[in-house]
């Protein structure tokens, strides 16, 4: 296992970065959408307005959850702060499922009693040039994800690419009320987002809650865990087997099979080998690995989940 170092690693640096260009873009859009509200009335633009306020309280949350998982391990967090990162994540769904039952509940009353859109293209303006800086973020956060994997950034990510797909809609919304009077078109493409923004929150909450609730990571890592402990014939099985994920930090602790006729001395080099491999395939990790005699089992009760 290799020790925190002092310094930032590119990483970090680039989900840094991405994320104050998120609290940037957020600040824009809310500004640009309050003009476009005030001249066309929109219930549309209202309900883009209202997601755009509350991705900048979510952008705010990743901006600071982002550098507090970075820091490294202290007395208090022997496994890091990398947990940050999902409870980021976990406040930015609270804050969408918030939003999607305010757009939706405003929808429905403007469903009931339409209200007429004006300054048509003032918002369109304005929506398009919201999509042109969306779009560009997504972007970025795409490129930051390969360096960084983190979930505050992924989770921002999903919420921001929602909004893209969901200024679609609002566009849709935008010119069916102010030029083919169609006001109700404009609430029914409001409710629309709603729906849209609810499902992305849900996709947010369920990947922190895993994280948080310390989820098995996906088989196909096990797996390739698995096979990297075992690529040295002389460990001869592995059982016990057991992963979470701290932020993008693996965490692994497993038992492995060796000849019960090997020097306490051997053994113990076999398994800092056995480590070295799984952080090799797995760069950001912390294994644990406790060496048992060939054919020992231990005695303690198993959980009917763990790898036999």
């Amino acid at each position: 296992m290799t020790s925190p170092v002092a310094s930032p690693s590119f990483a970090v640096l680039t989900a840094r970065q991405i994320t104050g260009l998120s609290v940037g873009v957020a600040v824009v859009l809310i500004a640009l959408k309050a003009f476009a509200l005030g001249a066309s009335g929109s219930i549309s633009i209202l309900a883009s307005l209202a997601d755009s306020a509350l991705d900048l309280i979510a952008s705010l949350t990743t901006f600071y959850a982002v550098r507090w998982a970075a820091r490294p391990q202290d007395a208090s967090h022997r496994h890091g702060h990398g947990k940050g990162e999902a409870m980021a994540a976990l406040v930015q769904a609270g804050l969408v499922f918030a939003s999607a039952a305010f757009i939706g509940w405003e929808a429905i009353l403007r469903i009931f009693d339409p209200y007429p859109v004006s300054g048509g293209v003032w918002a369109v303006g304005v929506v398009l040039i919201s999509m042109v800086l969306t779009g560009g973020l997504v972007w970025l956060q795409t490129r930051s994800l390969k360096a960084s994997g983190s979930m505050a950034v992924s989770a921002d990510r999903a919420h921001y690419a929602a909004d893209l797909a969901a200024s679609v809609v609002v566009l849709i919304g935008v010119v069916s009320g102010a030029w083919l009077r169609a006001p109700g078109l404009d609430a029914a493409a409001g409710l629309v987002v709603a729906v849209w923004l609810f499902w992305g929150a849900y996709g947010v909450l369920k990947a922190a809650g895993d994280q948080l609730l310390d989820r098995e990571v996906p088989e196909a890592d096990r797996v390739a865990l698995t096979q990297a402990v075992l690529s040295d014939p002389r460990v001869e099985g592995v059982h016990q087997l057991r992963t979470r994920m701290s932020g993008n930090r693996l965490l692994a602790q497993m038992h492995i099979d060796l000849d019960p006729t090997l020097s306490f001395e051997a053994a113990h080099a076999l398994v800092v080998e056995a480590e070295r491999r799984v952080t090799a395939a797995f760069p950001d990790s912390e294994v644990l690995i406790h060496a048992d005699p060939r054919g020992v089992r231990p005695a303690v009760p198993v959980s009917p989940w763990a790898t036999p």
